[in-house]
């Protein structure tokens, strides 16, 4: 494939290498320039899907050296190449560097191309058996707990599946703090080792994973954490003109009701 000059944000596997899009490779193997957040990785993957670099070079690319790459790879696009950049594994500016690479392109006018494929937030949603039809990523937790518990208390309410990474040696204290904020009998699952040879999931209770992480030596390996929406409870007469007030502020009665409804899950004719 010829490839039109652009930057190309190229989604690589998360364990298992043949995880890797065929228009992945063919932009890996076209392009005139590559980036990587991982320059080695880079390499060894495309040495396992028999890709050849034909004398070009890697560059480097990540939070450390952003600033000074990046003028070097817009400038070849605005010189008409294609730059292909690849972050250590998943999809690039998915809590993976890119984000301003993409932002300073499309700032300068220049074409920005997704080539989409594995994301350890999608698999891990496919695989934790929690409702997806809404779902909130929020990345990674702070790594002190006052602060974590914090984060946690503005996102306890969100009617949506939560997704959080976290490094495995504070998963234990991640989730003690979910379940003191978000209460113990949300459900959970812990996804570890996406794709790879020795995946592993764990479901059920906030409480019950708190305590059976507290009493294990931390786990090895990617952790994805899924935490299932809030369960509704029942809304008294009270709180229905509360909300139904605050909600007529900015909307008619029928779409008010609407709205109530959909927060209480109650019938939008009771409401």
């Amino acid at each position: 494939m010829a490839l039109r000059p652009g930057v190309y944000l190229v989604a690589t596997p998360i364990g298992t290498a043949d995880d890797i899009t065929l228009r992945a490779l063919a932009i890996l193997r076209e392009a005139d320039m590559l980036a990587a957040e991982d320059t080695r990785n880079t390499r060894k993957l495309m040495d396992i899907h028999g890709v050849p670099l034909n004398g070009r070079r890697v560059v480097p690319y990540h939070d450390h050296n952003g600033a000074q790459a990046r003028p070097g790879l817009l400038k070849a696009v605005s010189e008409g190449q294609s730059v292909a950049y690849v972050s250590d594994a998943g999809t690039p500016l998915i809590a993976d560097p890119g984000y301003r690479l993409a932002q300073e392109a499309i700032a300068g006018g220049l074409p920005v191309t997704a080539a989409p494929g594995a994301s350890a937030v999608l698999a891990a949603l496919s695989v934790a058996g929690l409702p997806t039809d809404r779902f909130l990523f929020a990345g990674f937790p702070p790594p002190k707990s006052a602060a974590r518990r914090t984060e946690f208390g503005e996102l306890a309410q969100v009617p949506a599946t939560l997704v959080f990474y976290d490094s495995p040696r504070r998963l234990a204290s991640c989730l003690a703090d979910l379940a003191a904020v978000l209460g113990g009998s949300r459900q959970v699952a812990v996804c570890r080792e996406l794709t790879k040879r020795f995946e592993e999931v764990r479901r059920g209770t906030l409480a019950e994973m708190a305590k059976t992480y507290a009493n294990e030596p931390p786990p090895k390996g990617e952790v994805v954490i899924v935490v299932g929406p809030p369960e509704k409870t029942q809304a008294t007469a009270a709180d229905l003109d509360s909300a139904l007030a605050a909600a007529m502020q900015d909307n008619s009665l029928k779409d008010a009701a609407a709205i109530v409804a959909e927060a209480t899950g109650l019938p939008r004719k009771q409401v």
